[in-house]
């Protein structure tokens, strides 16, 4: 059985692999109940080469009690933890699609249904410079009512139960913009046809 250090270091690495962040890209970040502290990814860490050891471990106040230096983002895992007392884990990722979108600051609409799974509309946080306590709080208030969503000019952050989830979901961000994407070149620009409000509280798909 992983800890959850390691849980945390495969599924940064499957993130990775995924082409959700390129090496020392992007960050994430569970909390860990047992032991009442916030595991981070370290800064500017090759994450396959890392061991769970390094893994940065802080207190929900934002104490650094161990592991390697916290990633730069850490105010903003810590301000969405504070507004999401109920989420687990975070994932910030600067998939490519996704974050040409969050260049353009264009949320993806619920176009189809696997966008509900993200709690409809993925919407765009307000621009802030990275590592800073602004981008933390623009980026934590956006989240209150979402799972899901698209930093101005930078990239994604998600939110989950556990840090499978938080990933999932950012896969799922990344596909859906793909799919977004490809709609708005076929249209030539124009916004694809989205799901109707009535049919979206219709459906039933359970979330992940």
């Amino acid at each position: 059985m992983k800890s959850k250090k390691e849980e945390l270091l495969y599924w940064a690495c499957r993130a990775e692999e995924a082409g959700l962040c390129i090496p020392k890209g992007g960050n994430f970040s569970l909390w860990d109940e047992k032991e009442e502290v916030i595991l981070i990814t370290p800064a500017g860490q090759d994450r396959k080469r890392a061991t769970a050891e390094e893994i940065a471990v802080l207190s929900r106040e934002g104490e650094w009690l161990g592991g390697n230096k916290p990633s730069s983002e850490y105010q903003m895992h810590l301000a969405i933890y504070k507004k999401r007392p109920e989420m687990k884990a975070i994932a910030h990722t600067h998939s490519r699609i996704a974050t040409a979108l969050a260049v353009w600051e264009k949320p993806i609409p619920p176009i189809i249904y696997e966008v509900m799974i993200l709690g409809g509309e993925v919407p765009v946080a307000p621009y802030a410079r990275p590592g800073t306590e602004e981008l933390a709080q623009v980026v934590a208030a956006t989240l209150v009512n979402a799972e899901t969503c698209l930093l101005a000019k930078h990239g994604v952050a998600t939110v989950g139960k556990d840090i499978e989830e938080a990933v999932l979901r950012a896969l799922y961000v990344e596909e859906t913009a793909s799919i977004y994407y490809h709609a708005l070149m076929l249209g030539q620009g124009k916004e694809p046809p989205q799901l109707s409000i009535e049919e979206i509280k219709a459906w039933q798909y359970p979330k992940i």
